[in-house]
């Protein structure tokens, strides 16, 4: 299985809403997208890379057609 790449929030924020997601809300340092009954998470700190679960889980999300 290939390595999967470092992002950070703003990266993965960048391909949601290119796929059709929309910023619902924020509450905190997270930030709640929306896409046809799917809600997602990210949480929103400054220069840090997200944990590669939930890189796994965005690329997941954005592979995944309307």
């Amino acid at each position: 299985m290939p390595k999967l790449p470092v992002l950070t929030a703003k990266e993965a924020e960048k391909m949601l809403l290119n796929s059709g997601f929309i910023l619902l809300r924020s509450k905190g340092s997270h930030r709640i997208y929306f896409r046809n009954e799917e809600r997602f998470v990210i949480p929103f700190h400054s220069n840090k890379s997200l944990h590669p679960k939930i890189v796994k889980s965005v690329l997941e999300a954005v592979s995944q057609d309307n």
